[in-house]
């Protein structure tokens, strides 16, 4: 056999007992490494090419030495599964850089991290202010995760004592012109009423590049003609069902009160939104001429 069709064939072959062994791996060897994942896949690595190019006649060996490797990170990762001692010698302890404020000077020399480094990472969770820090910590895998202080924390529904109604798992329901079934199911929704939603907009399934049933479950739909133009919700409409959504929403909340106190302030709240819409209802319900 010619070496160079013997380097295409052993090349095949490796790229065939990769995918093979990478999948039995799982997606952590694809994902953020740690310690010994990195050593791991740079190890890898070499005996795929080792397996390719090398024309001595034992190259089999190359295949051997690679599902060996593959055994040895398969019982690590299940050693870590099993004991945390494990997990925290190979891919070492999270560290706290910074505390209330304050920079740990000693934790950021152990992590041989610097000042600008550590503000870096602090810009890209959007913290430009060192006094805002609660917690900074680098986890095992050397990214840094930022705490906030509670004055500087986002506003959530619970902090001011709404309950929001859970949203559903988005569906991509059409791709590159094919309905896909199995998440129209997983999304309540059937080939019917799919079709008449898309003919509410005008389209084919085959126009469609792709569609998705959003968390509200409303059909979404992306054309491969970007020339064609959907057409759209009308605004007015749309903001006073809105309106009309949030009124009814209030008094819900104000019947499942659980003090006299919060009982008032919903059903005064749902009060002053049937007076706006009382107030401006006319106008946003006018049709065009």
């Amino acid at each position: 056999m010619q070496e160079w069709l013997e380097v295409v064939l052993r090349t095949l072959c490796a790229v065939v007992v990769l995918f093979l062994l990478t999948k039995l791996l799982g997606k952590r060897q694809i994902s953020q490494l740690s310690f010994f994942e990195y050593i791991t896949g740079i190890t890898i690595g070499s005996l795929a090419a080792y397996i390719s190019l090398d024309l001595d006649a034992n190259w089999y060996l190359g295949l051997v030495a690679l599902a060996a490797w593959v055994a040895v990170s398969l019982l690590i990762e299940f050693l870590q599964l099993k004991s945390k001692r494990v997990r925290d010698f190979i891919d070492f302890k999270t560290t706290v850089l910074v505390q209330n404020g304050k920079i740990l000077e000693d934790k950021l020399k152990k992590e041989r991290l610097t000042s600008d480094e550590l503000m870096e990472q602090l810009r890209k969770r959007n913290v430009f202010d060192l006094a805002d820090v609660e917690f900074a910590i680098m986890e095992s895998s050397g990214e840094v995760n930022v705490m906030l202080v509670s004055e500087k924390q986002p506003l959530t529904p619970m902090h001011i004592g709404l309950s929001v109604s859970k949203k559903n798992e988005p569906q991509e329901v059409i791709m590159d012109g094919e309905i896909m079934e199995p998440s129209l199911s997983a999304a309540g929704k059937s080939k019917e009423w799919l079709k008449r939603e898309l003919n509410k907009k005008g389209v084919k399934p085959e126009e469609v590049y792709l569609g998705q049933i959003d968390s509200n479950g409303q059909l979404v739909v992306d054309l491969y003609d970007d020339q064609i133009s959907l057409p759209q919700v009308r605004q007015k409409a749309a903001l006073y069902a809105s309106l009309k959504k949030c009124e009814a929403d209030l008094e819900m909340f104000s019947l499942a009160a659980p003090t006299k106190e919060t009982k008032e302030l919903y059903t005064n709240m749902a009060n002053r939104i049937h007076q706006l819409l009382s107030e401006v209802g006319p106008l946003l319900k006018q049709k065009k001429k």
